[in-house]
């Protein structure tokens, strides 16, 4: 095991990486930068005055070395089809948590198919999708429902005024297509349905700031994978603004600009959750700023949780099954505001 304050984050000069590098930094963690361009890492190591340490998914000797010494391991690599096993064999033998930012519905998916019974018989710890894509939903979820153990259906509504997709999203997605053959996939029945036609669009009721806006219906994200890997419900749907959406498939929208001191981008968002069992419905709305720094204290904030014990169960384990949720929110008051209306 390695030293509590010291976390290697694999993919640390990307978009979100240099998010988290700084987050880590920020809240007393020693990051050790690493990815697959050395000359990027040795830029980020001269910037920051960290220890910068190489390493491929395709040379296992390479992964152990950066992981050696570290706490724990956070990795920001996608296109994460690639890159989440190998990272995730690392920290095995290593003996070390690992987190993930994957927003990869099908990379989530082996995650939790190759790994669940070999991380519980280790009793390690493997939490894949701990961003705002997939954690942050299935958080919201499981603080909506409360009590109940089941519910018929869980809707989570995405108001982004915009999304300009950093290169990382653009390449993780066109991984995703290859592997849907260009297809969609959304959650109904209890499992996940390939599908080829066209998505619907309808109206949501978004709260007031935003109001109802139209968006496209079953713009599948990662909560589909994280929601029904503990929670009973059968459909999970996810709904995306059609700005939002217009923006992620134009070719031509430009990556993410910093405004402020910290590095983020003028997006806002509002997500809107409602989970329905029988005649009975409870809803959660939070919001925020820039879906990729917010991604920061979401997962160096499960980072702490886990390494502190703060945990609910072993294994592969999306954020939900984990954590307390309504007490996970609440630690993140200083950077989103969260709601739930029972």
């Amino acid at each position: 095991m390695g030293s509590d304050q010291t976390v290697a984050v694999f993919g640390a000069y990307g978009h979100t990486g240099r998010f988290v590098v700084a987050e880590l930094r920020e809240r007393g963690f020693v990051p050790v930068l690493s990815g697959r361009d050395a000359d990027k890492l040795k830029a980020l190591a001269h910037e920051t005055g960290l220890d910068a340490r190489p390493a491929s998914v395709d040379d296992p000797v390479s992964l152990d070395r950066a992981l050696a010494g570290a706490a724990a391991v956070i990795n920001c690599a996608g296109p994460f089809a690639t890159t989440a096993a190998p990272v995730i064999e690392a920290a095995l033998r290593t003996g070390i948590p690992y987190l993930d930012v994957a927003a990869e519905i099908e990379a989530n998916v082996d995650t939790f198919a190759h790994f669940a019974d070999r991380a519980r018989d280790a009793g390690a710890v493997i939490v894949p999708a701990m961003a705002f894509f997939g954690g942050f939903g299935d958080l919201l979820v499981t603080a909506a429902m409360g009590e109940w153990t089941a519910a018929d259906e869980a809707h989570i509504a995405y108001g982004l005024s915009s999304w300009h997709p950093t290169a990382g999203t653009r390449t993780s997605g066109a991984v995703s297509r290859r592997r849907r053959d260009g297809g969609r996939v959304r959650y109904s029945n209890g499992r996940l349905e390939h599908r080829h036609d066209t998505p619907p669009t309808l109206q949501w009721p978004f709260p007031e700031p935003m109001g109802p806006r139209p968006v496209i219906g079953e713009f599948t994200m990662a909560d589909v994978v994280t929601v029904p890997s503990h929670l009973s419900v059968p459909e999970v749907c996810t709904y995306m603004t059609v700005e939002a959406a217009r923006d992620i498939a134009a070719p031509d929208t430009p990556t993410p600009a910093a405004v402020d001191d910290r590095g983020r981008s003028d997006q806002t968002f509002l997500v809107d959750v409602v989970v329905r069992s029988g005649g009975n419905e409870r809803r959660a709305v939070a919001h925020g700023q820039d879906i990729y720094a917010v991604t920061a204290p979401l997962v160096v904030e499960a980072l702490d949780r886990i390494l502190t014990g703060r945990t609910h169960a072993v294994g592969v384990a999306s954020a939900g099954k984990i954590f307390d949720a309504p007490d996970f929110l609440r630690a993140l008051s200083p950077h989103i505001t969260v709601e739930l209306r029972p």
